[in-house]
């Protein structure tokens, strides 16, 4: 069965026709301005897995200098998938619409944390990108 996710306004509307993979949840200073929150929560895909339902021309973009970016709805602001070289390769979590079926495997990132936040034990933490960057 797809997997498929939503804006907040429900205007724009993908699916994945695969699984998801290495969740994370990334604690820089960028993710934290670019979600509002003390961290993003994203899962990695297949690109070629991955397709928009209704609502692409409704999506605006942020690109980093790197090549790396953030595509979000212009009506009401969700973040809902990261680019690299202009292909999708990754979804926030928080807006899939049902259980993903996946876990968050480790935290990222976590040497330069919010001082107010506390993660909870368990889960794997490295100050920045994890070894061989999974």
């Amino acid at each position: 069965m797809a997997i498929t996710g939503s804006c907040f306004c429900d205007a724009v509307q993908y699916k994945i026709e695969g699984r998801l993979r290495d969740a994370r949840s990334c604690h820089c200073s960028m993710c934290r301005k670019a979600f509002s929150a003390q961290a993003s929560a994203y899962a990695q895909l297949e690109p070629e897995e991955f397709s928009w339902v209704c609502g692409e021309e409704l999506l605006t973009s942020y690109d980093s200098k790197n090549g790396a970016g953030l595509l979000f709805c212009s009506i009401c602001g969700s973040t809902l998938c990261a680019t690299y070289a202009g292909k999708v390769h990754g979804v926030t979590l928080g807006c899939v619409d049902r259980d993903p079926e996946i876990e968050l495997g480790m935290h990222i990132f976590v040497g330069s944390k919010a001082s107010w936040e506390t993660i909870p034990e368990g889960v794997p933490q490295y100050d920045e990108w994890p070894p061989n960057n999974a």
